[in-house]
């Protein structure tokens, strides 16, 4: 494994408590709804990092959290770079994990196919 590799792995996991304790403490905008953040890939040059946002809310509500996230991103990058000890505090571009939605719509299928639930 590169071993800039296994830091970019570190500094993801590292972005994510942060960002995660950021985003509850002082993100003030009524627009960042219920959600967790489920993975940060980081760039092997520490200059990007991908966070993955997953929410349980309506479509509406969700565009309105990944805006919100987007009008907080400098904030948070800011945030995030008094917190943590690397060169380059990361770019942070959020985007929406629709793994929960893919796994509702395969177990609604499923059902489907047995013939024991109704369509949502």
């Amino acid at each position: 494994m590169h071993p800039s590799y296994k830091r970019s792995l570190r500094v993801g996991e590292l972005v994510k408590r942060e960002l995660s304790a950021i985003i509850l403490r002082h993100v003030k905008d009524p627009g960042v709804g219920e959600m967790t953040i489920t993975e940060v890939t980081v760039s092997d040059d520490l200059r990007l990092a991908k966070v993955y946002v997953a929410t349980l809310n309506d479509p509406v509500a969700r565009e309105a959290t990944m805006q919100a996230l987007q009008r907080a991103a400098g904030f948070l990058r800011s945030q995030l770079g008094a917190r943590i000890k690397v060169r380059y505090t990361p770019e942070l571009r959020f985007v929406y994990d629709d793994t929960l939605d893919r796994a509702d719509r395969i177990e609604t299928l499923l059902r489907r196919a047995e013939g024991t639930g109704t369509e949502d």
